[in-house]
């Protein structure tokens, strides 16, 4: 049976996948990213190498990584800020293959990843948010991946839900990324916690502090998946980064506030549910797409 690499390029770590086209996994190896600048182009063609030595040589290969996937799929036409240099670098030329290395944006991945393998199977029409350092996010609709004339398509972390807010790292004013994200965690809890994990715990412990820090942030979340959902209309929110595995300290509050605000004009409220493929997401999506291309 052939079988794809998938490949998904962190700033922490690289995650590459060998999967058959039937979404049987053979393998699942990690590396960390390095420090030194391009570390992560030297490192993937050692991963790459390494399954095709174990497994022979892949039918496909591709890659995720952050930025927006230029329309060819070749590239990625645009990122900034610690990995600047994967933008226009070419994985096909790189890698060597016979055949082109598409590439897509790595939340875009992970929503394929989640619909191939994991809590999105059989849905049509999907959004995911994952939640994390930053706040990344996609869509399905239709069965397509929706990613619009720039690739710009899911950033939601920087939609709006405080309009008097500071401005995020694109610009827009009170964004979710800002008001969720481990990112600015320290600033908006008065430098107590840097990690939402640690927030989380202190919520648990009953903390005041924490409580309000978390439940704002929530109510946040809240309003911005029940937007989504008055544009999107999807059967299924996933939910997944490391901020997800707060569990029902994340989802009990969160169902309680959308009980408040969603629009629910047949009774039946968005079923929200958390991303069961953990870090290999985006790796396993990038196979996917390798295997079975994401059409126009």
């Amino acid at each position: 049976m052939r079988y794809a690499i998938g490949v998904d390029i962190g700033g922490t770590n690289i995650k590459c996948v060998a999967v058959d086209d039937d979404g049987a996994v053979r393998v699942q190896r990690c590396e960390p990213t390095g420090d030194e600048a391009g570390d992560w182009a030297r490192i993937v063609p050692e991963l790459v190498a390494s399954i095709e030595a174990d497994f022979g040589a892949a039918a496909e290969v591709g890659v995720a990584s952050p930025g927006l996937a230029a329309r060819d799929g070749r590239t990625i036409a645009w990122m900034q800020g610690r990995m600047a240099g994967v933008q226009g670098f070419d994985w096909s030329m790189h890698l060597a293959r016979a055949r082109p290395v598409p590439v897509l944006n790595d939340a875009h991945a992970a929503l394929l990843g989640e619909a191939w393998l994991g809590a999105a199977i059989g849905a049509r029409d999907v959004v995911m948010l994952t939640l994390g350092t930053g706040i990344g996010g996609a869509a399905l609709v239709n069965g397509r991946l929706l990613r619009g004339t720039q690739g710009r398509a899911g950033h939601v972390g920087h939609i709006t839900v405080d309009a008097d807010g500071a401005r995020d790292i694109v610009g827009m004013p009170g964004s979710l990324e800002d008001a969720m994200g481990d990112c600015t965690l320290a600033a908006r809890s008065g430098g107590r916690f840097t990690t939402t994990a640690q927030l989380v715990a202190a919520y648990r412990d009953g903390d005041p502090d924490a409580t309000s820090v978390w439940l704002r942030s929530i109510r946040r979340l809240a309003v911005a998946i029940a937007s989504l959902v008055n544009v999107l209309d999807p059967e299924l929110i996933v939910l997944g980064g490391g901020i997800s595995g707060a569990a029902d300290a994340l989802f009990d509050p969160l169902a309680a506030q959308l009980d408040d605000i969603e629009w629910r004009p047949l009774g039946r409220p968005a079923r929200i549910v958390p991303a069961v493929l953990g870090p290999y997401a985006g790796a396993l999506g990038a196979a996917r797409h390798a295997l079975f291309p994401v059409t126009e």
